[in-house]
């Protein structure tokens, strides 16, 4: 028996497991592709590590986004003493204050209904030159009946197509189903005094085979406290009626604008014990929302960086390794962590100098950095400068000049630095996050160049298919290898075979 590098040659008189030595030199000879394997499996991981850490940064982009302007800040959160008086929703041009609110009266559509009738399908004119009329508006509305179509739903359906658009005509049974009682109904479509019917006339006279049934309708204007004074009247057409800090008020509708400013009022029900309270307070929730969503966030991106970039040495004897992130010393994960720390921490030395309150970087308002890198928010200290200078808060976080970079070239130094007086920390870093993905914005233009990520991920990609090729080669040269020993193997049956013959020969002869 000869061994060498774990093939074994036994038994030459009874023949060898060829197969069995082929594959095992095959195999010795493919470890070297194993290993360039390896490297490619952890060149593809390191790109789907980069991808990770791009999507974290992007992630960390919009949460800075939501706090980049000063609309984010003033924003608004509304109460009232009564929620069943009214609903308030505000937007950004609400201001803090306390209103009062007394509804006296809610805004109804007009409707009139004619008289009864027993059937909804039988004629009800008498002859020609019969018809209906009314006023919405200042627009005057007539219909000319013809006596073979003109039942009430006849009647519906023909001042639906003359005045559907301001008018609903409609017939309904007020009365049982033994007994029925039709009345056609016109409603307005526009509620208050403005969609109020008036003039409502009606000629239609009795039908001889139903005596007794026409169109008749008894018209009076309402009064003028807005009631009604005909019992066809159902109900009148008024506005509503507020008094808002005092003021009387009339609107169309239920809904109160442009009365407080930013704030909208929409009435549901009459004051039952005098007037409400109304308190708008700048939304802190909102803002301290926004502000934890950022800080959970930008946490996580520097969990995955230092989760990448450190090195633990074996406690074990026998192993001289350690373990890392795939990407310890890759300057993708230097390179984001000292730009996203340079857009927060790095602040101008004059106007920390200068800052008498206390706003002027993110320590102050209650973010503070911890020893590990983490992010954590002071509620006490954060909620007591929120109240005490709002706009100085917002304007640590926002831009609120906008961006000028000073008529600097493309790819300069000074291209995306803002030299206007007001930058905001969460503009800042947005184009830092902005140039490593490779696109510049000078406020007035903007074009893409390979930033970080698209030059790393393009030298990873390199690499697999640097090593794509050399596996494909190798095994090209591994799979002629092969073919060689199949060959060299199927000769040395030949020659074993022919010396087996022989031998039988000489043993037949000597025998």
């Amino acid at each position: 028996m000869v061994s060498s590098s774990g093939i074994s040659f036994s038994g030459l008189g009874s023949g060898l497991d060829t197969q069995a030595i082929i594959s095992q030199l095959v195999s010795i000879e493919r470890i070297p592709i194993r290993t360039i394997e390896g490297r490619r499996s952890n060149e593809q991981r390191k790109l789907d590590l980069v991808g990770q850490l791009g999507d974290l940064v992007k992630k960390l982009q919009t949460k800075a986004e939501a706090l980049a302007t000063p609309e984010e800040f003033y924003a608004y959160a509304s109460t009232i003493s009564d929620e069943t008086v009214a609903t308030v929703t505000t937007d950004s041009n609400a201001q803090p204050g306390t209103h009062t609110l007394d509804v006296q009266r809610m805004a109804a559509t007009d409707r009139w209904a004619f008289d009864s009738n027993s059937s909804r399908e039988q004629n009800l004119a008498s002859g020609a030159n019969e018809l209906i009329s009314f006023k919405v508006g200042t627009t005057d509305y007539s219909l000319t009946l013809d006596p073979t179509s003109s039942s009430l739903n006849d009647i519906a359906d023909q001042i639906e197509a003359m005045a559907g658009d301001v008018v609903n005509a409609s017939v309904v049974n007020t009365g049982t189903e033994s007994s029925p009682a039709y009345q056609l109904v016109l409603a307005s479509k526009v509620s208050g005094e403005e969609g109020r019917m008036t003039d409502l006339f009606s000629n239609v006279g009795q039908n001889p085979m139903a005596a007794g049934e026409g169109l008749s309708i008894n018209y009076a204007a309402p009064d003028g406290e807005g009631n009604s004074q005909s019992s066809n009247n159902i109900t009148v057409g008024n506005d509503a009626l507020a008094e808002i800090d005092g003021l009387l008020i009339r609107r169309s509708t239920n809904s109160f604008t442009e009365v407080i400013e930013g704030v909208t009022l929409d009435v549901r029900a009459l004051n039952e014990s005098g007037p409400v309270t109304i308190s708008i307070d700048a939304d802190r929730e909102a803002v301290r929302s926004r502000i934890d969503e950022f800080v959970s966030t930008y946490n996580e991106v520097m969990t995955f960086i230092d989760g990448q970039s450190t090195f633990t040495p074996s406690t074990d004897d026998d192993d001289n390794g350690g373990t890392t992130g795939l990407l310890f010393g890759d300057s993708i994960v230097s390179s984001v962590k000292r730009t996203i720390r340079s857009a927060l921490f790095d602040v101008d030395l004059q106007s920390t100098i200068n800052d008498s309150e206390g706003y002027s970087t993110l320590n102050l308002i209650g973010i503070e950095q911890g020893r590990d890198g983490q992010l954590s928010v002071d509620a006490t200290v954060f909620d007591e400068k929120f109240t005490a200078n709002l706009p100085a808060l917002m304007d640590l976080f926002a831009d609120t000049d906008g961006f000028d970079n000073g008529g600097a070239e493309p790819n300069t130094p000074g291209y995306n630095v803002d030299t206007s007086a007001d930058s905001g920390l969460m503009a800042k870093l947005m184009r830092g996050i902005d140039q490593m993905f490779g696109a510049q914005d000078s406020g007035s233009s903007e074009f893409t160049i390979e930033g970080i990520f698209d030059l790393r991920e393009a030298a990873i990609q390199g690499s697999i298919k640097r090593y794509d090729g050399q596996i494909e080669r190798r095994e090209s040269r591994l799979e002629s290898y092969e073919e060689r020993l199949v060959l060299q193997y199927a000769r040395l049956e030949e020659v074993m075979a022919g010396l087996n013959a022989q031998g039988s020969a000489l043993n037949a002869v000597f025998g």
